[in-house]
C-alpha cells in the first residue's frame, strides 16, 4: 500500500475537506475523534450518502485511513487515480459480479489484514452498499474477517475497531448539514480474550460495530417513523439551552426520542397524539414554507447577531448578488443532472451533484476569470485584478446569502401584514404539538417507574 506520508495525498485531502465544507452548510466532527497517531485500526460506518461518506471520514480523521471500495469505481476513468491516491482497496460483490466465486476476494483480506497487522487503517462500510433505509441494514462479515485476519498475521499488533456514524439532515440538499460521530474505540485483544477461532472472532467484532452504530445512528422502523423522530427531536433541541442548530443536538436528542418510542410503542395513545400533533403542525411549516426555529423567534436572525454582523453581512449583498447572477447557470446544472439521472432523491443525489459540480465550477470560473480579465486590462493591471478577484469571490459571498435568505424570506413573511395571522395559528398549531410530547414524556416516565 502506498506511504501515508504522501504530500499530494495530504493535499488532495485537505481540497475535498474544503469542498465538502462549501457543499455542506455545517460539517460538525465530534466524539473520540481520531489523533494522527492512530494506527492499526479498521473503522467501521454507516452508509447512506454513496462516495460522499468515505469523503467524510477520511478528510475528517487526522490519521491517513485506506478505504474499501467496490472494484465497479475504478471503472469510472476520472475516479481511478484518485482512488489510487487514496490507496483504497477494491473488493469484488456478488451483487456486481455474479460469477464472483466464494474465495475471490481472499487476496483482499489478506492485503488488508497484512495493512492493519503493520499499522496501516482501514475504513469499511460493514452495511455493504450504500442505501436509502431508515434503520441500519444487517452488516456483512467482512469487516470482523479483516481484523480476525491482521490478528492471524501479527498476534501481537495493537488492533483496534472503532464505529463512526455519519447523519445528514438533508443529504440530496446543498448546504444542508452533516454531522460525524466517532464512536467508543474497542481493542480487539479484548474481543478475542474468549473467541476459540477466527470465525467467533471475526462475528464479535460485527456485532460490536453494528452496536457501536445503533448507539451512533438515529433509526425508525419506517421513513414515517424516522420523519416523526426527528421533528419532535427539532421542537425539543429548539426548547433546550444547548445550540438548537447544532445538528448534533438534535441527533443526540432523536436517540432518546427513538428509545422512548421503543418503550412506549406506536399504540400508545400518547405516541399516537404526538404522531397527530406533531405531524399537523410540520404539514402546516411546509405549506407556509416557514421553519420551526422562525415560528418560535421570527426576529432571530437579526436580534441574534450584533450590529457589525449584521453591517458585514448588508456590506456583501451587492458582491453575492453579482454571484449569484454569474454562477447561475453552473448553480444549475448539478440540480439538473441529477433529476435527469433519475438520483434527485436517492443515496447518490450529492455524490451526483458534487461530482457535477467539481467540473462545472471551476470551468465556469475560469472562463468568467478570464474574461473579465481580458475586459477590463485596458484599464490596468490593478483593475484586472481586482475584477478577476470579484468573479472568484463572489460565489462565496452568495453562499452565505443563500444560506440566510430563507429564513429572512420567512421572518418578513410571517411579521409583515397577513403574516401575523398566520403566525399566530402555527403558534397555536406548535403549542398543540409541544403539548402532546410533555403528556408523551409524563407517560414514559410512568413506564419506566
Amino acid at each position: 500500500m502506498a506511504s501515508p506520508e504522501n504530500p499530494l495525498r495530504k493535499a488532495v485531502t485537505r481540497f475535498f475537506g474544503l469542498v465538502l465544507r462549501t457543499y455542506f452548510r455545517n460539517v460538525e466532527v465530534v466524539g473520540d475523534v481520531p489523533d494522527e497517531q492512530v494506527r492499526g485500526r479498521l473503522f467501521g460506518a454507516n452508509h447512506v450518502n454513496a462516495l460522499v461518506d468515505p469523503i467524510l471520514v477520511v478528510t475528517s480523521a487526522k490519521p491517513p485511513i485506506s478505504p474499501v471500495a467496490k472494484h465497479a469505481l475504478w471503472q469510472i476513468p476520472f475516479l481511478r487515480p484518485l482512488l489510487d491516491l487514496a490507496d483504497a482497496v477494491p473488493v469484488v460483490r456478488r451483487r456486481d459480479d455474479p460469477t464472483k466465486a466464494q474465495g475471490d476476494n481472499d487476496a483482499v483480506f489478506e492485503r488488508v489484514g497484512a495493512h492493519l497487522a503493520t499499522g496501516g487503517n482501514i475504513l469499511i462500510f460493514p452495511e455493504g452498499t450504500s442505501h436509502n433505509e431508515p434503520s441500519l441494514v444487517p452488516l456483512r462479515s467482512g469487516a470482523g474477517r479483516m481484523l480476525a485476519r491482521a490478528r492471524s498475521i501479527d498476534p501481537a499488533a495493537r488492533l483496534t475497531v472503532q464505529p463512526v456514524g455519519l447523519t445528514f439532515d438533508e443529504r440530496e440538499i446543498f448546504r444542508s448539514r452533516a454531522l460525524v460521530v466517532y464512536g467508543n474505540v474497542v481493542s480487539i485483544d479484548d474481543v478475542a480474550a474468549d473467541s476459540p477461532d477466527d470465525g467467533t472472532l471475526a462475528n464479535r467484532i460485527t456485532e460490536v460495530l453494528r452496536q457501536g452504530l445503533a448507539d451512533l445512528v438515529v433509526e425508525g422502523r419506517t421513513w414515517e417513523d424516522r420523519v416523526l423522530i426527528g421533528q419532535v427531536a427539532e421542537l425539543l433541541a429548539h426548547e433546550g439551552e444547548s445550540d438548537a442548530e447544532s445538528l448534533h443536538t438534535s441527533s443526540t436528542i432523536g436517540k432518546e426520542v427513538q428509545a422512548a418510542h421503543r418503550l412506549l410503542g406506536d399504540a400508545h395513545p400518547a405516541v399516537k397524539d404526538v404522531r397527530v400533533k406533531v405531524s399537523a403542525y410540520y404539514r402546516k411549516l411546509a405549506e407556509a414554507r416557514v421553519s420551526d426555529a422562525t415560528v418560535r423567534r421570527p426576529d432571530a436572525i437579526v436580534a441574534e447577531r450584533s450590529p457589525a454582523a449584521l453591517a458585514a453581512f448588508l456590506a456583501v449583498l451587492p458582491v453575492a448578488l453579482f454571484g449569484a447572477a454569474l454562477y447561475f447557470v453552473p448553480y444549475q446544472v448539478p440540480r439538473l443532472v441529477a433529476r435527469a439521472t433519475k438520483e434527485e432523491a436517492s443515496d447518490m443525489t450529492s455524490t451526483t451533484k458534487l461530482g457535477v459540480g467539481l467540473l462545472v465550477f471551476p470551468l465556469w470560473a475560469l472562463g468568467a476569470a478570464i474574461s473579465a480579465f481580458v475586459a477590463t486590462r485596458s484599464l490596468g493591471m490593478g483593475a484586472a485584478a481586482a475584477s478577476v478577484a470579484l468573479v472568484l469571490a463572489s460565489p462565496f459571498a452568495a453562499i452565505v446569502w443563500v444560506d440566510h435568505l430563507p429564513r429572512l424570506a420567512d421572518t418578513f413573511g410571517l411579521v409583515l401584514g397577513r403574516g401575523r395571522g398566520r403566525l399566530e395559528a402555527l403558534r397555536a398549531a406548535r403549542t398543540e404539538a409541544r403539548a402532546a410530547i410533555e403528556a408523551a414524556r409524563e407517560k414514559l416516565t410512568e413506564a419506566r417507574a
